[in-house]
């Protein structure tokens, strides 16, 4: 733990303590959050929506009406390691009704939201794979795989992940000791119910998104150049906004409509490397602008700082018809490519990624919702922007942001209705 004397700030230093995890980190967090006063939950939580991915009714918002997510975020990676007490090697009722009871606890201790507590688990490929049944038609949930030719990624096996968010690094910490037996009470509500001999964490991933905190936990991370740092006003390492609301699909459309799964949704993750010091050094900002958003963006000086003046949109619905006359004149933007795929005219992914220094490496925890993979895949396609670049402009030289991030891992996981999310069976009902 860095100790809290070492000039941090309250945000850096709750960053790192999030980042170290244990009893701890928990203890030096909640000493330096002890201002925080953090309510219990003013909602039962069987009064909370079926979908575990309804956030955004629940977080604050900017004044562009822009969703703020919460500051700190941790990603449990996790290994199925129950096996009933017939002996099958199946998960059995008693095992679910401990799981439930432990996210019941959270729901109990934290209301959903930035000020307690927002969380979603998912199930991968392999954890359904133990079962004999397959899921049902229309539940979209391939193993993951590269899906570029200049990626070669790991690719995760996780059974499940399990993905905790709070403006306050003591609360998920809380949740992360609960849910793995240390801690018999939690702000103040008893623990029913823990992941012990059901579900072991096999990885754990931290990160942090907002205004000025990028800048504020730079400091000895590799990657990022001393001589151009990251913007104060960056909620992102790479200098810009990003979640603008008009750009990002809704929960409707990213939510299973129908079958035994309805009401749930689907996330991707991946975990990326970014190379800031190309990135910074290399590049003018009108370059990081036409680069990261489109080329009228930075002709037309659209964007001032990091972008908080573009409102609730990224406005580069009018550069997408542009995309593919820009690749011929050798620069196109990575969000003019990605606003490609959509339908009606609206985006088809719900973005929740945030910023990590997981192994001091500046990076990002891509993570997003969709109600099929596929409707990830389409839209990384559009990105990769491979059919705008042959003949055009080199595979990754100013083909938006593409040269500046290298995909370490990938992972699918299917995110069940509430009613369904300890240990289901691919078919539910």
């Amino acid at each position: 733990m860095p100790r809290p004397d070492r000039g941090l700030s309250r945000r850096a230093f709750v960053r790192s303590a999030v980042a170290v995890g244990g009893a701890g980190a928990l203890a030096a967090c909640t000493s330096r959050e002890e201002d925080a006063d953090v309510p219990q939950a003013d909602l039962d939580p069987e009064e909370l929506p079926d979908r575990q991915h309804a956030w955004n009714e629940f977080l604050d918002r900017d004044d562009h009406g822009n969703v703020r997510p919460p500051e700190h975020h941790l990603l449990l990676g996790l290994e199925y390691v129950g096996g009933g007490l017939d002996g099958s090697g199946d998960p059995d009722d008693a095992e679910r009704e401990r799981l439930e009871d432990a996210f019941t606890t959270l729901e109990r201790a934290y209301g959903r939201g930035n000020d307690g507590l927002a969380f979603t688990v998912g199930y991968g490929p392999t954890y359904f794979d133990r079962f004999d049944g397959d899921l049902p038609e229309g539940v979209d949930l391939p193993e993951p795989e590269p899906l570029a030719p200049i990626e070669d990624p790991d690719l995760d096996a996780h059974d499940a992940l399990l993905h905790l968010a709070s403006d306050h690094g003591h609360v998920i910490l809380s949740a992360e000791e609960a849910l793995t037996g240390a801690l018999e009470e939690i702000n103040d509500v008893s623990v029913e119910g823990t992941l012990e001999g059901v579900l072991e964490v096999t990885d754990r991933r931290t990160g942090f998104v907002g205004e000025g905190i990028p800048a504020e936990n730079q400091a000895e991370t590799r990657g990022i150049p001393d001589s151009e740092p990251v913007p104060d006003d960056a909620p992102f390492f790479m200098g810009f906004k990003s979640g603008f609301e008009r750009n990002q699909a809704s929960e409707d459309r990213v939510t299973i409509p129908d079958g035994p799964f309805e009401g749930g949704t689907t996330t991707h993750l991946s975990k990326i490397d970014l190379n800031l010091q190309q990135w910074y050094e290399q590049d003018s900002r009108d370059q990081r602008v036409a680069k990261l958003f489109c080329p009228a963006h930075a002709d037309e000086d659209r964007v001032e700082g990091a972008g908080h003046n573009l409102g609730d949109s990224s406005g580069v619905e009018g550069c997408i018809e542009d995309a593919e006359t820009d690749a011929r004149n050798g620069l196109v933007g990575h969000a003019q490519k990605a606003g490609r795929a959509r339908e009606d005219g609206d985006p088809i992914i719900l973005r929740r990624d945030f910023n990590s220094t997981d192994d001091d490496q500046a990076g990002l925890q891509f993570l997003s919702h969709q109600r099929s993979i596929a409707d990830f895949v389409a839209t990384r396609a559009a990105m990769t922007g491979g059919d705008l670049t042959d003949g055009a402009i080199d595979s990754r030289l100013n083909n938006g942001i593409l040269q500046y991030v290298r995909v370490r891992r990938r992972a699918n996981y299917l995110v069940p209705p509430r009613r369904y999310r300890a240990l289901p069976t691919p078919n539910p009902e």
